[in-house]
């Protein structure tokens, strides 16, 4: 009777089977550290922390602190407050005036002053605190008062500020005053035609010292 063959069937060597899973994990960790670099480089940069807006454009106001410090004088570091007049004193400058001048004008000023006695003074000014940018809501609103503003607000907002208007408010009489003494002008403002997208030019940015008032 002749021998019948059997067919075998090899079973792979468990140790080399291991050994190619594990060379396969080596080559796609090479991979993924080879691509590292580049998928960091393709993320895109994170968005800078927020910090305080330039104040160099600022038109300082009566009420606003200012932080002066000339470098390497540390007995010229300090915090000075505009006062109602819009002057402030300051070493080695004496008074100065800040009514209509913005942060960077007040810096060449201070500067000029400083540089007397101090060559090459580098001198720094910033906006420490804005409370001299004010305006006020009266009349009819829910809470009435004086609210500052930065850098500014429209109409619309500072009622908002001010808690809205109250149900005997006339929506449609509302005034803005601006100016002072016999400059001041009245600018007329309808609440009623702003909240249906009519007018809305008349929605204006409020300035300084702004008197809305809701009748």
């Amino acid at each position: 009777m002749p021998f019948a063959r059997r067919s075998i069937q090899r079973v792979p060597d468990r140790r080399f089977r291991n050994r190619r899973v594990v060379a396969g994990l080596l080559a796609v960790l090479a991979l993924m550290a080879g691509a590292g670099p580049a998928l960091a480089a393709q993320q895109p940069a994170p968005a800078p922390a927020p910090g305080p807006a330039t104040t160099s454009a600022y038109m300082v106001k009566p009420g606003d602190v200012l932080d002066i410090s000339v470098w390497k004088e540390p007995d010229l570091q300090k915090q000075v407050l505009v006062r109602p007049d819009g002057g402030f004193s300051f070493p080695l400058v004496g008074e100065v005036d800040a009514r209509g001048k913005s942060v960077s004008e007040l810096n060449k000023i201070v500067s000029t002053g400083v540089g007397k006695y101090i060559s090459d003074a580098v001198v720094t000014i910033a906006v420490q605190e804005i409370k001299g940018n004010k305006v006020y809501v009266l009349g009819q609103v829910n809470k009435p008062g004086e609210f500052i503003v930065n850098p500014s607000v429209n109409i619309m907002q500072a009622l908002s500020m001010a808690g809205g208007m109250t149900p005997f408010a006339a929506t449609n009489d509302i005034i803005v005053l601006r100016g002072q003494g016999k400059a001041q002008q009245a600018m007329a403002f309808r609440y009623n035609e702003v909240v249906r997208g009519r007018n809305l030019d008349t929605n204006i940015e409020l300035q300084s010292g702004d008197i809305v008032v809701v009748p």
